[in-house]
């Protein structure tokens, strides 16, 4: 009964994981410009990636295995959005427009 619960826990994270990577995905083809593409690419595919990596350790059944698989959440975690932003920064600095319907610019005053 604990093998089963357990397994449908680590389905669960897997499928919770493939969702975000999937919205993560028809983020980046759906909105209208790069800001707001990088912004669902970075988020959603940071926790769908994170779910998975979490899933894997979980089923793997070693600790040794399991310490790396958070090793690697806590990596992406941490690398992800700062690596976002410094693109974003980059886009803005070489002139990269926002879509007509955005309202604020948070990068404007910002010195060049």
């Amino acid at each position: 009964m604990i093998a089963v619960a357990f397994a449908l826990f680590t389905a669960l994270l897997i499928v919770g994981g493939a969702l975000f990577a999937l919205v993560a995905a028809i983020g980046i083809n759906r909105l209208p410009d790069f800001y707001t593409r990088m912004h669902a690419a970075s988020k959603a595919g940071t926790v769908g990636s994170g779910l998975m990596l979490i899933a894997v350790g979980l089923h793997a059944g070693d600790l040794a295995i399991f310490a790396r698989a958070m090793a690697g959440v806590f990596f992406f975690m941490l690398t992800a959005p700062v690596s976002a932003h410094l693109l974003a920064m980059a886009a803005h600095k070489a002139g990269y427009p926002l879509c007509r319907v955005s309202v604020r610019d948070d990068f404007r005053n910002i010195p060049k």
